[in-house]
């Protein structure tokens, strides 16, 4: 993270989305629909299939890649192409990445907890996430158009934290 000595960088955006924040609420999108394939999928590619930064736009059905042997191009999958029983085959199998700061068997406990905040409140909802695991930022952005930018390893004490904070 770009900040010197933080853990948790918070970045609130535009103050006309955060005032009307509790007069919305959370349309289901396909992604959400299918949240567990979604979760299945984006551990499979950064455990697996070459990719070392994933983010889920669960809002607008977007899935945005950056592959570890070609980092400067990122790929955006969207809707159904995500579904597509192909999908993974796109992606190589990799061999994992030496010394990431988040390990292979963490991810699937980060996207259990993209899972809940999606589903948490109708209102304060998450809108995109990602996962870094070469530089071990977690990112985040909910309806109230708050961002949130968390080191791996004080992810699941801070977590819980976003709610009072997020608004």
């Amino acid at each position: 993270m770009h900040s010197e000595n933080k853990s948790w960088l918070q970045v609130k955006g535009d103050p006309s989305v955060r005032s009307f924040v509790f007069q919305q609420s959370r349309a289901e999108s396909l992604f959400d629909t299918r949240s567990d394939d979604v979760m299945r999928i984006v551990e499979e590619l950064l455990c697996m299939r070459g990719i070392f930064h994933a983010k889920i736009h669960f809002s607008s059905n977007q899935l945005t890649c950056w592959p570890y042997n070609d980092p400067y191009r990122y790929r955006v999958f969207v809707g159904e192409e995500v579904f597509e029983d192909d999908f993974l085959d796109r992606f190589e199998k990799a061999v994992p990445i030496e010394r990431p700061v988040i390990p292979s068997e963490e991810v699937a406990g980060i996207l259990a907890v993209f899972k809940r905040l999606r589903f948490q409140d109708e209102s304060v909802y998450l809108r995109s996430a990602s996962i870094n695991r070469m530089n071990g930022i977690i990112g985040m952005t909910f309806s109230c158009d708050g961002s949130h930018y968390i080191e791996y390893d004080s992810f699941y004490e801070t977590v819980d934290l976003l709610w009072t904070s997020a608004e």
